[in-house]
C-alpha cells in the first residue's frame, strides 16, 4: 500500500509474525493515505493467521496472533491503534492538538492497563518500552508541529479544502487543509503567513 501512494520506505524489518515498514515521509501526507496504510498492518496479520491455521490447523497459533493484533490496536503510542486514533482526531482537530490528545490517551491506556493486568516481567519490559517512547514524543512534541509547518513552507500540497482561521495562530492548522489567516484587516494566504515564521531576510 505504501508502495501504492509513493511513499519513500526506508527499510522492512522482517518479523516472527510479518514484517515493520519504516517509512521516510512527510507528516502532511494525506490522512486517507495513511489510513490505509496504517490499516493494513492489521488486516495482513488477519489473513496471514487465517491462512496458517487453514493449511496447519494451528488453534494456538489463532490464540497468540489475536492477542497481538488485539495488543498492537491499543490506543498507546506507538502502536497501530494509536496511529488510527491520531488520524480520527487529525480530522477533527488541529495536528497540535491532536498530537497531544495521543499523547494523553497512551498514558491513560497504560495507566488502565497496569490496573487491570497481572504485574509480570514481560509485562514490565512491555510498559516500559511504551513508556520511553511515550516519553520521547512529549519531549519532541514542538519539534513534530515545527517539522509540520516547515514541510508546508518548503512544499507545495494539492490541499482543496479551504480553512478560514480568525487569528494568526498557526497551532490551528490542520491536515488535508489549506488555511486563510486573519490579520486584523484582511485575510491572508497560508504562504504569507509561514513567510512571516520563517523568511527572516524580509517583511511581508
Amino acid at each position: 500500500m505504501g508502495i501504492r501512494y509513493g511513499w519513500k520506505i526506508e527499510k522492512v524489518i522482517l518479523l516472527p509474525f510479518g514484517a515493520l515498514t519504516i517509512f521516510h515521509e512527510d507528516l502532511n501526507r494525506k490522512i486517507k493515505e495513511e489510513f490505509w496504510i496504517v490499516i493494513m498492518g492489521p488486516l495482513f496479520q488477519i489473513v496471514f493467521t487465517l491462512i496458517i491455521y487453514y493449511i496447519f490447523g494451528m488453534g494456538d497459533f489463532i490464540y497468540y496472533s489475536l492477542v497481538i493484533l488485539c495488543f498492537n490496536l491499543l490506543p498507546i503510542f506507538p502502536l497501530d491503534g494509536s496511529k488510527l486514533v491520531n488520524l480520527f482526531l487529525n480530522k477533527i482537530i488541529s495536528f497540535k492538538r491532536s498530537h497531544l490528545c495521543l499523547i494523553i490517551i497512551s498514558i491513560l491506556s497504560i495507566a488502565f492497563l497496569i490496573i487491570q493486568e497481572n504485574i509480570s516481567l514481560l509485562f514490565i519490559l512491555i510498559i516500559l518500552f511504551l513508556i520511553v517512547r511515550i516519553y520521547f514524543e512529549i519531549i519532541n512534541h514542538n519539534s513534530l508541529f515545527n517539522r509540520f509547518l516547515l514541510e508546508r513552507y518548503l512544499n507545495k500540497y494539492d490541499f482543496c479544502k479551504v480553512k478560514k482561521i480568525a487569528s494568526m495562530d498557526m497551532r490551528q492548522m490542520k491536515r488535508d487543509y489549506r488555511h486563510l489567516f486573519f490579520d486584523g484587516n484582511k485575510y491572508i494566504s497560508e504562504d504569507l503567513r509561514l513567510k512571516k515564521r520563517f523568511d527572516f531576510k524580509g517583511k511581508v
